[in-house]
């Protein structure tokens, strides 16, 4: 792991450092620390913990 620190001064520069370093990690990385700040979310707004995970509707369409 990665453990520098870098200082920017520029808020564009602070951006493109972000970017950057988001671009650099792996797909699977990138989607756990996503699912990581819902959990986190889920906690600081008191939402139940069952109320968690993706949301999926089915829905069928008939044509004539």
């Amino acid at each position: 792991m990665d453990k520098t620190i870098r200082k920017v001064t520029d808020l564009a520069e602070q951006q493109a450092e972000t970017y950057r370093y988001w671009q650099s990690r792996t797909s699977s990385e990138r989607m756990n620390a996503t699912w990581e700040f819902t959990l986190e979310m889920y906690r600081m707004k008191g939402l139940a913990q069952d109320a968690q995970g993706l949301q999926r509707s089915v829905v069928r369409i008939q044509r004539a």
